[in-house]
C-alpha cells in the first residue's frame, strides 16, 4: 500500500482534497503483484489565473513513476494526471516487467489484459549514437554552451568536483541541474 505526501502550494489541502487525491493514486496499486512499500508524493499547485497542477511522483525500487497536469479544475487535473500514469504502466508494462525481473523485482502484474489494440507501442530503436568529449566547466557556462548549440540539455565535467553533471531547459523556460554520484 502507497504512503501519502500530499501538499499544496498556494491552496489549503483540505481532508476532502487529500482523501481524493489518495483514492485516485490509489488506483495504481492495481497494477502491482504485491503492495509496494512505496510513498507517493502528490503536489497541488494553485497559480493565480485560477489554473490547478497536479503532479505525482511515485519512486520505485526500479523506476519511478512521474506525471503532471494542468487544468482549470484541480479535481481534474488529479483525475488526468491518473489516467496518465496508467496509460504509461500499461504501455509499458511488458518493459518494466522485463526490466524489474532482470533486477530481481517482482513489481507488475504480468496478467493485464491486453490493450496492445489500444495503440502503437513505439519503437525504442536508437537511430543515432554520438561521442563526445566532456569539457570542464561550471554551470553557467553549460548553459551557455547549451544555448549557443540549440539544445534542450547539455552534459558537462563540473571543473570543482570532477562529476558528470546535465542542464537543461525546463518546460517553464527556466533551466535545471541533474548532479550525478556514483553509488560506490
Amino acid at each position: 500500500m502507497f504512503n501519502y505526501n500530499v501538499r499544496g502550494e498556494n491552496i489549503e489541502v483540505t481532508q476532502a482534497i487529500r482523501d481524493y487525491a489518495e483514492k485516485k493514486v490509489a488506483k495504481l496499486e492495481k497494477y502491482f503483484d504485491e503492495s509496494p512499500d512505496a510513498t507517493a508524493y502528490v503536489n497541488l499547485k494553485v497559480y493565480p489565473d485560477k489554473t490547478s497542477k497536479a503532479e505525482v511522483t511515485i519512486p520505485l525500487s526500479f523506476l519511478v513513476l512521474r506525471a503532471e497536469e494542468t487544468t482549470d479544475d484541480l479535481y481534474k487535473s488529479i483525475d488526468f494526471v491518473v489516467d496518465k500514469l496508467e496509460r504509461q504502466v500499461r504501455k509499458y508494462k511488458t518493459k518494466i516487467n522485463r526490466k524489474s525481473r532482470e533486477k530481481g523485482v517482482e513489481g507488475f502484474v504480468t496478467s493485464l489484459e491486453d490493450h496492445s489494440g489500444d495503440e502503437e507501442e513505439p519503437q525504442l530503436e536508437i537511430v543515432r549514437s554520438k561521442r563526445i568529449d566532456l569539457k570542464p566547466m561550471d554551470s553557467e557556462e553549460a548553459v551557455l554552451q547549451m544555448n549557443m548549440l540549440g539544445h534542450d540539455f547539455f552534459i558537462y565535467t563540473d571543473g570543482e568536483t570532477n562529476d558528470i553533471n546535465i542542464v537543461y531547459r525546463r518546460n517553464d523556460g527556466r533551466y535545471g541541474l541533474i548532479e550525478t554520484a556514483s553509488l560506490n
